[in-house]
This record gives C-alpha cells, structure tokens and sequence, in this order.
C-alpha cells in the first residue's frame, strides 16, 4: 500500500475548496458551467467555452478510464527521500465518466503496477491526510 501519511499534502484555496469539501464526504466533485453546462477541472473563474462567470460544483461518479500514466522507479536527482514516495509508484490521468473529457490526476493504488494499462476503468478511494483534505486515489475497477 502507499504510504500517503509522509507526501506533500495539497494545499486548499478559495478555489478548490469545494473540491476537496467533496473528497471529505467520499465525492468527486468537478466545476461546471452554469450558462453551457461545460465541466471544467482545475476550477476556473470563467468557462473556456462561453466566457461566463456562472458556475457550480457538481457531484460525478468519479469512475473513469486510463488515459495516460507514467510510473517512477527511482528518486529523481535533488529530490529529497523526506517527500515520502515509495518507488516505484504511479501517476495516471483519469478521464471521468460524464464529463465530456475532464480528466484528474491522482495514484492508481492497490495492484501490481505490471497490470495497468490506458483504457482500464477505475474507481476513487479516499485516504485521510489531514483534517481538511482527503486525497482521491484510484483503484482497478472490478469489471476489467
């Protein structure tokens, strides 16, 4: 299992902190637009589409696809061994489910890193790091 106690933990803002209010209850939660009904993640003050100022956060699934992933093996050269990632692990690009295309990044967790594979359908897990955040991991859905 990572050991997610010792990473570096996100820093809320005015911006996201609906997003991480979200993590807190076990929810994705992704920015959308009031006037086109575009989602949009990170949070913006204005919609990319129709340029409006009008938004919301909206609860999805949070279950998604693959699209991308890379997986470290070893400590990059200055990095410092304190941030508390255990190599090898995974980074990977989640496109969610019902959201035309946003996608988030995060860890997949819990399974040989040998087995992952873009297109595979994952789910969120959350993980305790402080009080106020909760950090979304992914793990292999069931179905693959």
């Amino acid at each position: 299992m990572t050991n997610t106690k010792s990473k570096p933990v996100p820093r809320m803002s005015d911006a996201t902190k609906d997003f991480w209010e979200g993590c807190k209850n076990d929810e994705i939660r992704i920015q959308k637009c009031l006037d086109c009904n575009t989602f949009r993640f990170p949070p913006q003050m204005m919609c990319r589409k129709c340029n409006s100022v009008e938004s919301e956060w909206t609860k999805v699934s949070g279950e998604g696809a693959i699209y991308s992933f890379t997986m470290p093996t070893n400590q990059s050269p200055g990095e410092f061994p304190a941030r508390g990632f255990e190599y090898p692990y995974s980074i990977a690009l989640i496109e969610l489910d019902g959201t035309d295309g946003v996608r988030i990044a995060s860890n997949i967790v819990d399974c040989e890193l040998a087995d992952i594979r873009i297109g595979l359908r994952v789910k969120p897990h959350f993980v305790e790091l402080t009080e106020e955040i909760d950090l979304p991991l992914y793990r292999l859905h069931e179905t693959n």
